[in-house]
């Protein structure tokens, strides 16, 4: 009887395959995972300052009066809208879509409605178009001011 010797095929399936999973093996020792730590999302400006993001008054209200600054605005983004107070007592609100590519305005600060996306800024008094690319003022919307509340019309 002839001893039985692997033939080469053997052999190579052999080492290829156990060579693969000693390589996959030392490769994995190399791969470390770490738990990134979630990052605390950045205080919101408080109601009533430039550039505030505005949250629905428990009444069911926009805001109250007072949480708009003159000269300046909130935006309200589940509503799509942006409440503006271009001199004491005088409320106006437009769409939050900027009319250039429909991003949402994201900001009121020093005079303008902002458009982070493209760098679109529209006036507080009539959302008129301060600086491009967007070619067209925002939408009016109508809102209602009674009793110091602020509501969509």
């Amino acid at each position: 009887m002839q001893p039985v010797h692997p033939s080469p095929l053997t052999r190579r399936v052999f080492f290829t395959g156990t060579c693969g999973a000693a390589c996959t093996l030392a490769l994995s020792a190399c791969v470390t995972y770490q738990e990134i730590p979630a990052r605390a999302p950045a205080p919101a400006p408080a109601p009533g300052t430039p550039g505030a993001q505005g949250a629905p008054a428990p009444s069911g209200a926009l805001a109250g009066t007072s949480d708009i600054p003159v000269g300046g605005g909130a935006v309200f983004a589940e509503q799509d809208v942006v409440v503006t107070q271009p001199e004491a007592g005088e409320f106006r609100a437009f769409s939050a879509t900027c009319t250039h590519q429909g991003c949402p305005v994201t900001e009121v600060v020093d005079g303008t409605i902002n458009c982070n996306c493209h760098g679109s800024k529209f006036a507080v008094e009539d959302g008129s178009v301060v600086d491009g690319p967007a070619d067209s003022p925002l939408p009016k919307r109508e809102i209602s001011v009674a009793e110091e509340q602020i509501r969509l019309a």
